[in-house]
């Protein structure tokens, strides 16, 4: 199993999407924010606007995108090809089943292990460089984490434009919770570095 680097960070799911809205499986197909979506991630930057984030990424997929832009009132730094969602091959556009097959790999998607492989690789390229940055992205990632915490990416959907916190504890554990003020308490705001 690949090792994430133990430092943490602040994950942000993106806001309600139409796939979300009609219960399919957006998977990598590039799909919008609904109004509910847009506005999720603007009650999210009542936590995440002032925060001088030393760095903000974002998915390019347009529903991880927009909400970086809407939560924190600016575009991103960069978008990172590596935090786009598992492509879920034959399974995209269909209804999402009352139990998903995130072990198997879909006909012309992406095998669960390669997925994994791509979403560490990825956070550890940003992890090296950056104390606590901003992530914005797709409930997968969080399945990857609860992956490398317990042995399955089993457990509830990540809501959607409610920050999480994700640290290292003990020697191998990862915590997943809603993001407290005190979490980012040591980075600066914005309106001290104007």
């Amino acid at each position: 199993m690949p090792e994430l680097i133990r430092r943490p960070f602040v994950f942000l799911r993106h806001g309600q999407s139409t796939s979300n809205l009609n219960r399919r499986i957006a998977g990598q197909r590039d799909v919008p924010l609904t109004a509910q979506g847009e506005r999720e991630a603007r009650q999210a930057a009542r936590l995440l606007g002032d925060v001088a984030w030393p760095l903000i990424v974002a998915s390019p997929l347009e529903r991880a995108r927009r909400t970086a832009e809407l939560a924190t009132g600016r575009a991103p730094h960069c978008l990172i090809g590596g935090l786009k969602e598992r492509h879920w091959g034959e399974h995209e556009e269909h209804p999402i089943p009352e139990t998903m097959p995130y072990l198997l790999s879909p006909e012309g998607g992406e095998s669960w292990a390669d997925f994994v492989t791509r979403i560490v690789a990825t956070l550890n390229a940003l992890l090296v460089e950056h104390e606590t940055p901003l992530i914005v992205g797709h409930s997968g990632l969080i399945r990857v984490i609860r992956y490398l915490d317990s042995g399955s990416p089993e457990g509830p959907r990540t809501d959607n434009a409610v920050p999480q916190w994700v640290a290292p504890y003990g020697t191998r554990g990862w915590e997943i919770r809603p993001l407290r003020e005190s979490d980012v308490a040591h980075l600066p705001r914005l309106s001290t570095t104007t």
